[in-house]
């Protein structure tokens, strides 16, 4: 009998990737039966509206494929929207899909926009799932970073995002209100950017999930970057209901722009889910067009819950960074004796009972983010509360 030494059948590109700091998290918050402040799930259901709209959808038949680039309603929905939101127009027809999730609709523009050896200019801290992405289209990523200043506001070095760029760039990767920061970029930082896209040509894919979620007292309001001068023809908009209607689990987003950009989205997309939800897609249509109310409610909310834990953390010993949108917090771990944020998170649900993610997972530069976790506060208030009070037995 012949042996073979046993070699690992990933593709090298995917390697660096294991199970994501979520899923690990998360699995240690069931074991340890701790409040789960790690992954960003509310834990209260959307509008009733959206939901009862779910339910008509799936008792009235509309249980098979929809149309691959979404049910006409649903992107017209879309574009109603981001007109009446932010005064952009898009052709529902040609310049919006309907995608599986905001993850789906980056994913697809990486893999539809880069070829290999491409490069793709982002800001570290970024979501784990784009180094995937770029990883897979065989693109390389050029991070610049974001460091918090004196105020707890995150910034960036305006040399370091020009050293980013080169002749290879390919694309701007750029979320905000940003996750895990909080930040929400400024009128300058976009300028800048939007600059240096149309200097070099490059495409920007933008990824606005928490649009709604910009609080009353950030330094600036939420500005997509495709309004700027010579954005909108090289700007794929990415957003979804999952943030804005607290139904994560629906894995409904979308992608906007002009219309060769939307076809290269829809190319990869065909050969991916080719399709997702369809009796979700009437539901959300119905979500989207919900009125003001809904949306400063929204907002209202989450802030009140921010202000809850921001100051829960700082009364148990966190020194707590200013969190301008989003669903997170962010803390330093310095003045609680933690030196590195992947012991402190995996050692804390033992030690107080409460889960978080360790900051570091999400930068190249990994000592940038060393003493840095991330807290979850689209939670309930009494869950909030009880939180809290286990995070107090730290001091």
């Amino acid at each position: 009998m012949t042996t073979t030494t046993a070699r690992d059948p990933l593709v090298h590109r995917m390697r660096p990737f294991g199970t994501t700091i979520f899923t690990e998290m998360s699995a240690l918050a069931a074991r340890t039966g701790a409040v789960n402040l790690g992954q960003g799930f509310p834990d209260t259901d959307g509008p009733a509206e959206m939901l009862a709209a779910a339910a008509e959808a799936l008792r009235g038949g509309q249980n098979q494929y929809p149309p691959m680039p979404g049910i006409p309603a649903l992107r017209a929905a879309v574009a109603e929207h981001q007109r009446r939101f932010w005064d952009l127009s898009y052709d529902p027809d040609g310049e919006v899909v309907i995608t599986a999730g905001a993850t789906e609709a980056i994913a697809a523009a990486i893999l539809g926009l880069c070829e290999s050896g491409d490069e793709v200019v982002c800001f570290e801290p970024y979501y784990d799932s784009y180094a995937a992405s770029i990883a897979l289209a065989g693109a390389v990523r050029r991070p610049v970073t974001l460091r918090p200043a004196a105020d707890g506001r995150y910034s960036f070095d305006p040399a370091d995002l020009r050293a980013a760029f080169g002749p290879r760039t390919r694309l701007v990767l750029l979320n905000s209100p940003h996750n895990p920061t909080g930040k929400v970029f400024t009128a300058d930082e976009l300028a800048l950017v939007a600059e240096l896209c149309q200097e070099y040509g490059a495409y920007a894919v933008t990824d606005e999930v928490y649009e709604h979620l910009v609080y009353t007292d950030a330094s600036t309001p939420h500005i997509p970057l495709a309004s700027l001068p010579g954005m909108a023809e090289r700007t794929l908009r990415v957003s979804s209901a999952g943030k804005t209607f607290s139904c994560t689990g629906w894995k409904v987003g979308w992608a906007s722009g002009p219309a060769p950009l939307v076809s290269a989205v829809l190319r990869v997309k065909q050969f991916l889910t080719f399709v997702n939800g369809a009796p979700l897609q009437p539901a959300v249509a119905v979500a989207l067009a919900l009125g003001d109310d809904y949306y400063d409610n929204f907002r209202t909310t989450h802030q009140l819950r921010r202000d809850q834990l921001s100051a829960g953390l700082t009364d148990a010993g966190f020194d707590v960074l200013s969190a301008e949108g989003t669903y997170f917090v962010t803390a330093d771990i310095t003045a609680l004796g933690g030196r590195d944020g992947v012991e402190f998170c995996r050692t804390l649900p033992e030690r107080c009972g409460v889960v978080a993610i360790p900051s570091q997972v999400f930068y190249d530069n990994v000592d940038a983010g060393r003493r840095l976790v991330r807290f979850a506060f689209c939670k309930r208030s009494e869950v909030l509360a009880e939180a809290v009070d286990r995070l107090r037995t730290l001091r």
